[in-house]
């Protein structure tokens, strides 16, 4: 499923910004995080496309939201499933065909089964392996062809805190995260080793660039499902003593998008308040 929006009620106007006239495509993007990096991208000046599964209610009024904050951007949405590698590509495709082109790709999109593991099943480990590490090659791997045909693009992957840490219960959650790292790292030196074996400069310009953020306790809708009791216990573990806002881990996506940052690429950019200090 696809639908697409050009709002004219209630125009903000976008500002000239870091991103102004790329597209961009983020997976898991009508809410949560996902849906605070698709207005950062959006108020920074990007067309954007916001993947989602199953929640039409949600993408439904995010996709009326970021349209009447921003007439004069196309913005679109996407169903597809992250953990099937023939959606991904489905989903990928959609939007060239819809938008022309693929500039950015913030792989997003993430779930979350906890059990310790012995009480863990096949089916609890791999699916979020599916979603969570093989949805982000799969997505990467349809849109690196694209970006490396143009010679320039971002891709975005979002970590977590638990891929550094480790958290009890949460074996196949801090794999997956921890696996975006080598993901990350290799893909930034084999799109340059693409670019320059096909005889294209690396060295100038706005490049192709592969980076990955790690945010920490963030205020989302999982996060409000934890007892009183267990997040006073996690803003009693942060150094700056409070949870993340979704807002905080976007302007970083939004910088790392930026034609200007094409000096960073296999880097790991840690959002979390100090955890890892």
């Amino acid at each position: 499923m696809t639908t697409s929006m050009d709002a004219r009620d209630q125009p903000r106007g976008t500002r000239s910004g870091l991103v102004e006239g790329r597209v961009a495509l983020v997976t898991g993007g009508t809410r949560g995080i996902g849906a605070a990096i698709c207005h950062e991208l959006a108020d920074q000046g990007a067309h954007v496309a916001a993947g989602f599964w199953h929640d039409h209610e949600a993408a439904e009024k995010f996709l009326a939201d970021v349209g009447a904050a921003h007439p004069d951007l196309r913005v679109t949405i996407h169903e597809g499933n992250i953990g099937n590698a023939d959606d991904c590509r489905r989903v990928l495709r959609e939007v060239e065909d819809q938008h022309g082109r693929v500039d950015i790709l913030v792989n997003n999109a993430g779930i979350t089964i906890d059990r310790t593991v012995a009480k863990m099943t096949d089916e609890d480990w791999q699916k979020v392996i599916a979603v969570n590490l093989s949805g982000a090659f799969f997505m990467a791997q349809a849109a690196v062809e694209h970006m490396l045909q143009r010679g320039t693009g971002r891709i975005i992957n979002v970590s977590s805190v638990i891929g550094e840490t480790g958290n009890i219960g949460q074996v196949n959650y801090a794999a997956s995260k921890s696996g975006l790292f080598g993901l990350t790292k290799s893909l930034a030196r084999e799109t340059l080793f693409q670019l320059s074996r096909a005889g294209r400069p690396v060295g100038d310009g706005i490049g192709l660039t592969v980076n990955a953020v790690t945010p920490g306790y963030v205020a989302t809708d999982m996060m409000a499902t934890i007892p009183d009791k267990v997040l006073d216990r996690i803003r009693a573990q942060i150094p700056v003593g409070r949870l993340g806002a979704p807002e905080e881990i976007a302007r970083v996506v939004a910088f790392l998008a930026a034609d200007a940052s094409a000096y960073i690429t296999g880097q790991i950019w840690a959002v979390n308040g100090g955890l890892d200090m």
